[in-house]
């Protein structure tokens, strides 16, 4: 599948899709249906703040957050304008060369203007946007408070043909259970997914699952940023070098003239979440450059710890049976330890391609949705295979890890990127590429073309010293 966005909307072809889970991948996923369905039913189990604060079912939302470019173009073509809004209520347009101050392994990267852009702001106020423009949409019902507690199946259990859902919060009466029909039904509910037990309920196989695990925790807490700025970057990022240097720490600017001050260990060396303990893992990071831009800054928040960051693969392409009119996709499919900032943009790409495979059904299977099922799981399972491999490689650096050892492709592209990084303190060219990689513009194999394998191969000329 090509990844193609049609920015005219055809006629819908189908029914009635429902959605279970309304955060980013349910809220991109919401959108894409609505071009192909007559009606979406989005289904979150938890309450929507009117406001862009965090939710009691997004506990990540206390931590930073980046949607990378390639998610930032795919969402701005789904929800046109998107940015302006963003902007407008107060997040910041980031470079990702110019207006981050990175302190790599191998010293700090060279800044430059690169125009590899995405947006400065919380996780929270694109959630609130990007449901206020899913909520905008007349053929999408949004429905929170409540629960899903079981997939529909038809007679035989060959396709999922609803859901049952129950009411949840202070206005629910009786908390008896609905079924609600549907023709198709996405799971986008994320790590906590109940789809393995409901299928292996009626007789299905539960997915294999691949999990890598590197240990990483994190804690986060929100400042006032002073005024004037300490200095001219938004994004401050001392980068953890394991398995000898495990800390690290990233000051993100957001709006509200605040910063979101984003702290993190692997292996198991987490930071503490009070105060005094906090603090003083700040100052132990390879440079105090964040410690110190903080010291006299008024803290507006907790701290706020999250530790469930292993790499989980569920593989439903896999499957050698599975029901029609069911889709899985996002964290419920796949899971990536949040450091390398992929979740938000390959939700995107998951709908898209959800998308084409509806595009596909209706032009080619004579507007049936027999065997989509299993085509979309197989084309999820291409989107992730690159950034898994990445993810993963990476957290085998660990100095503690659960999953399989890696092996001696895995020790030499550790070697190689290495050598990437460290042109990138002194090569605007090379960091380029590298951050165009990193964003997901440019697929992994741009690190291999011959002018950047012939610098990286060369020992650098410099390695700044200061952000």
């Amino acid at each position: 599948m090509g990844g193609r966005l049609d920015s005219q909307r055809s006629a819908p072809t189908f029914g009635h899709a429902i959605v279970v889970g309304g955060s980013i991948t349910g809220l991109i996923a919401s959108r894409v249906l609505s071009d192909h369905f007559e009606r979406v039913t989005l289904i979150e189990r938890d309450p929507f703040p009117g406001e862009a604060v965090p939710r009691k079912g997004l506990p990540q939302a206390r931590h930073l957050h980046l949607l990378l470019v390639r998610g930032r173009q795919v969402v701005e073509q789904l929800f046109p304008g998107i940015g302006d809004e963003l902007v407008a209520e107060g997040a910041d347009v980031l470079d990702a060369a110019r207006d981050i101050a990175w302190l790599t392994p191998a010293g700090w990267g060279t800044r430059f203007r690169s125009g590899i852009c995405s947006f400065a702001c919380s996780r929270s106020l694109l959630d609130h946007v990007l449901r206020r423009r899913v909520s905008s949409i007349g053929t999408i019902s949004v429905k929170p408070d409540t629960d899903v507690v079981g997939l529909r199946f038809a007679t035989n259990d060959a396709r999922v043909t609803g859901v049952v859902v129950t009411a949840r919060g202070a206005g629910a009466k009786g908390g008896g259970e609905t079924v609600m029909d549907a023709d198709l039904v996405v799971d986008a509910s994320g790590r906590r997914s109940r789809t393995p037990e409901w299928l292996a309920h009626v007789g299905f196989d539960r997915p294999e699952e691949t999990v890598v695990n590197a240990h990483l925790g994190y804690a986060s807490r929100v400042y006032k940023r002073p005024t004037p700025a300490p200095a001219d970057w938004k994004c401050l990022y001392v980068q953890a070098a394991p398995p000898e240097r495990t800390r690290g720490g990233v000051a993100f600017a957001i709006e509200g003239g605040r910063w979101i001050v984003t702290l993190g260990g692997i292996g198991g060396d987490y930071p503490p979440t009070d105060e005094p303990g906090f603090l003083s893992f700040m100052g132990s990071l390879a440079s105090r450059e964040v410690f110190d831009a903080v010291a006299g800054a008024e803290p507006l928040s907790s701290i706020a710890g999250f530790r469930a960051t292993e790499n989980r693969w569920r593989h439903y392409e896999r499957l050698s049976r599975r029901p029609e009119g069911l889709v899985v996709m996002g964290d419920a499919a796949c899971t990536f330890n949040p450091v390398y900032g992929q979740g938000m943009t390959l939700a995107s790409l998951a709908a898209v391609a959800l998308g084409e495979r509806l595009r596909y059904q209706r032009e080619r299977r004579h507007g049936s949705l027999s065997g989509l099922a299993a085509r979309f799981q197989r084309d999820l399972a291409r989107i992730n295979k690159a950034p898994w491999l990445l993810a993963t490689s990476e957290d085998f650096r660990s100095p503690r890890f659960d999953g399989a050892r890696p092996g001696l492709t895995v020790r030499l592209m550790h070697g190689y990127l290495d050598r990437v990084i460290a042109r990138t303190t002194c090569d605007e060219d090379v960091r380029k590429v590298f951050l165009s990689v990193l964003h997901m513009i440019d697929a992994p194999a741009a690190l291999f073309r011959p002018a950047i394998l012939a610098k990286a191969l060369l020992r650098p000329r410099r390695m700044d010293s200061g952000a």
